[in-house]
């Protein structure tokens, strides 16, 4: 069997990192397996899609590498891959299993179905239809004859159980009088999300249904539809959801929940990547870091946990500040220059961008994020304006206003301008006047670049070059007196 995984988030939103890690779990299943990866549109929310979620969707989903065999965009032999193309076909599957007593026009009142509920939670039952107001097949058929409008509703046999084998959680089953008489076609014509998915995993040949567990309640539905088309199910494997550091479901308060958040927020894909195989998912005891191809050679379905994974953002911070410091620092280099260059609001020059290639391998042994980098290296490109009140704390007692002097005293008649020369000229500054490293350095560093978050300070210094730090010096020094 040729493993077929599909993707169908909806475009009714920026992509969420749960479902970016449901991508990346199908894509690495496939992969391990020769299979195929397809994206698929579930788009038939025609009020709440819209193309720009799905351009973030395609952004997305190529930023963390997951490049889709067959679907949208690159397309494949089901052609058309969106939902909102293929809404013939879901009239037509409704149509046939109306013909052949598998489901049914409903005629029910809404105080029929309010009538119903109430008496099923009155007694502790679960109040899941079970088509009793249904009316005789030939009555509903002259009626919509006549022009009547109703949904279509699938007629779920009764009594009887729905099992399958979980590849996550196990055997599940669920009990008939938990399974409505769904609807699989509303009453405009538009199919429901379990006549389009169900349809679409039948026509699309999908082997392994890899989704959320918000979903299991939906999987039944989905089998018995399955079934009805004459199909064997796919296999299922339902993915807990991700929880915030409190335990509770993941969402704003938490923090950024939208990939596009950390597509633009300074994380590297790799980073990401990896961090997301991890939420419920282990390589190996003691295996943190892991590259793609590792991944898709150890990968398995069944090693995934049913627990929730809880969505740290700190851990996730930490990794991407490992894989940054593993940069090669050219690609460090180019891949903080654009963040500089927006900053500046303008593109550096050649002798720029020498300069913060000169500096990056300092910055990038202290970086967590891409986007801190832009600020830690601005002094060095565009005019600095120190706050009042960093300045006022660093120069709070009378042994800055001695640091500034000396400094420039001892500076204006250093011969070789390089990291070297100037730490051992600061460091005889600061004996020599009994000033510590805190007291005596850090209202040059602010001076410097106007902050007391730097590169350090010597090789600032240096890529700042002689005359641009004297004449920042000499300000600082003007600003005491």
């Amino acid at each position: 069997m040729t493993v077929r995984v599909r993707f169908a988030p909806s475009p009714t939103g920026y992509l969420h990192v749960g479902n970016a890690r449901a991508a990346l779990y199908n894509y690495l299943f496939s992969k391990g397996r020769g299979g195929t990866f397809i994206l698929r549109g579930d788009d038939t929310d025609r009020e709440r899609s819209d193309e720009l979620y799905q351009e973030d969707i395609y952004a997305g989903l190529r930023w963390l590498g997951l490049d889709w065999d067959e679907g949208l965009e690159v397309g494949g032999p089901h052609a058309p891959y969106r939902q909102s193309m293929r809404l013939d076909r879901y009239r037509d599957v409704a149509a046939s299993l109306v013909a052949e007593g598998l489901a049914y026009h409903s005629f029910e009142t809404d105080a029929q179905l309010e009538a119903f509920r109430e008496e099923m939670r009155s007694t502790g039952k679960t109040p899941a239809y079970d088509g009793r107001y249904r009316i005789d097949p030939d009555h509903a058929e002259r009626l919509v004859a006549a022009g009547e409008r109703a949904p279509i509703r699938f007629a779920v046999p009764r009594p009887g159980v729905t099992t399958f084998d979980d590849l996550v959680r196990g055997q599940v089953s669920f009990d008939h009088v938990q399974v409505d008489d769904f609807v699989i076609l509303r009453s405009d014509g538009t199919p429901t999300y379990h006549l389009a998915s169900a349809v679409d995993d039948v026509d699309f040949e999908i082997t392994h249904v890899v989704r959320g567990e918000d979903l299991l309640s939906s999987t039944p539905k989905h089998i018995l539809l399955s079934e009805a088309l004459g199909v064997e199910p796919p296999v299922f494997a339902h993915l807990a959801l991700l929880m915030g550091p409190d335990g509770k479901k993941l969402s704003k308060r938490h923090g950024d929940t939208s990939l596009r958040a950390y597509r633009l927020g300074g994380y590297l894909p790799e980073a990401m990547d990896n961090y997301l195989a991890l939420l419920g998912w282990s390589p190996g005891p003691d295996v943190t870091v892991v590259s793609m191809e590792e991944m898709i050679e150890r990968f398995d379905l069944s090693d995934v946990t049913k627990s929730a994974a809880i969505f740290d953002v700190e851990k996730l911070q930490w990794l991407n500040g490992l894989y940054i410091r593993d940069l090669g620092v050219e690609k460090f280099a180019s891949a903080v220059l654009p963040l500089v260059e927006d900053g500046l609001g303008r593109s550096l020059s050649d002798e720029e961008r020498s300069t913060l290639s000169e500096i990056a391998p300092l910055v990038q042994e202290r970086a967590r994020l891409l986007t801190e980098v832009p600020e830690q290296v601005r002094f060095l490109f565009a005019d600095v304006a120190v706050d009042d009140d960093t300045w006022a704390k660093v120069t709070a007692n009378e042994s800055a206003s001695t640091a500034l002097a000396g400094a420039i005293e001892r500076l204006g008649s250093l011969e070789s301008w390089d990291a070297g020369a100037i730490e051992r000229s600061l460091r005889a500054m600061l004996e020599e006047d009994g000033l510590s490293a805190r007291s005596g350095l850090q209202p040059l560093r602010v001076a410097i670049s106007g902050s007391t978050v730097s590169p350090p300070l010597f090789e600032s210094l240096a890529a700042l070059g002689r005359e641009r730090s004297m004449e920042r010096l000499r300000e600082a020094s003007a600003r005491m007196s």
